[in-house]
């Protein structure tokens, strides 16, 4: 099991299964106006990559703003992620009341993960397609994603590699923190991030009741809900996988680009997004680190909901059982935040692939 599952399962008293790891046409019809196209080249490197990573994301929210159709690409990938959420659930579900061994657990891991990762792939590879096309007025997303069916063989293979390379990065973790994690740095077990992340998780305005008896036992059976599978454990396991799928997308963000733009075979794309990487790389670590800041920024504000309800009434939303006006705020904010979230991986995506074409232009300059 991964370190998210052991830890959570130390901390909400259930036992523990078995370790489970989680695991272009050449033509260019539309360009996404850049953040950085026209900006002179003098100055530092730095500043030139800082300047581009930022106006990379900052014509990405442009971009959006001015195609809504690409919304469709936030929602669709929302409810594919909550998919995965249901997956795991259903899966931590199974492994206790059976117990499979420890093959099948790695093959249903494997399962959810690469049917995750098909899906949003192919709503990748949508998203790319309909920015491309572009002549004149707004995008068609649905249009993007019925010309990627055509590059189905290639998605396949890159997302069994990415389901693949997922879970082995996920085990080398586990044994690294399992057998080499140096006892002197044993505390961050405890002050760690992942740690951090499942406290505030139990706390409102996440935990809606924070009474885990109502929250978790079925009312004349004494078991656990299966609410509580999906919530906070499938989500857990949810964002684990995210993590890991987020990293591998950063280190390999053309693969997708060279497929469909222009119809590289899956091994030209992989090689070719490695190469384009040494020239990008710095970019594209402005332009995650910019997003990442706006999203822990949006996610921080919970401080704010949890003070106000620390003043306004404390022994109601931290002692006991929320009323339902509470309850209601709660649920609205994290809908809120789940959808800003997205929202900004709509950006990214769109971030991505400025970056690739302003990366080719550059290389066909020289």
């Amino acid at each position: 099991m991964t370190r998210v599952s052991e830890i959570t399962e130390h901390w909400f008293g259930l036992c523990r299964k078995p370790p489970a790891v989680h695991a272009m046409q050449s033509r260019f019809g539309f360009l996404p106006e850049s953040g950085y196209v026209g900006l002179p080249d003098g100055g530092a490197g730095g500043s030139r990559t800082i300047r581009r990573g930022i106006g990379a994301a900052l014509s990405g929210m442009r971009t959006l703003n001015r195609n809504r159709q690409l919304l469709w690409f936030t929602l669709l990938a929302g409810l594919v992620l909550a998919g995965n959420t249901i997956a795991q659930a259903a899966l931590r579900y199974s492994g206790r009341i059976i117990q499979p061994d420890i093959i099948v657990s790695y093959i249903l891991d494997f399962f959810i993960a690469f049917a995750t990762l098909f899906c949003l792939v192919f709503l990748l590879a949508g998203l790319f397609l309909s920015i491309s096309s572009k002549k004149e007025g707004t995008v068609s997303f649905f249009g993007g994603l019925a010309g990627a069916k055509k590059y189905s063989k290639a998605i396949f293979g890159w997302s069994i590699v990415l389901a693949l390379a997922g879970m082995l990065l996920l085990r080398i973790y586990f044994n690294l923190t399992l057998v080499w994690f140096p006892s002197e740095l044993g505390f961050l077990y405890k002050f760690g991030p992942i740690p951090i992340l499942i406290s505030t998780f139990t706390q409102f305005p996440f935990n809606w009741t924070l009474d885990w008896n109502m929250f978790t036992e079925i009312p004349g059976y004494g078991g656990r809900s299966l609410l509580l599978w999906i919530y906070p454990f499938g989500f857990l396991e949810t964002l684990e996988f995210l993590a890991i799928t987020l990293i591998l997308f950063i280190l390999t963000p053309f693969v997708i680009p060279l497929i469909v733009l222009e119809q590289k075979t899956l091994r030209e794309a992989v090689a070719g997004s490695f190469a384009m990487m040494k020239k990008t790389g710095a970019e594209i670590a402005v332009c995650t680190l910019f997003l990442g800041i706006v999203v822990s920024g949006m996610f921080l504000t919970y401080l704010l909901l949890q003070a106000v309800s620390g003043i306004v009434n404390p022994y109601q939303t931290v002692m006991f059982h929320p009323t339902v006006i509470w309850i209601t705020l709660a649920v609205l904010y994290n809908l809120v935040l789940l959808a800003v979230a997205f929202v900004v991986a709509t950006v990214g995506g769109i971030a991505a692939l400025d970056i690739y074409h302003h990366a080719k232009i550059r290389g066909s300059a020289k």
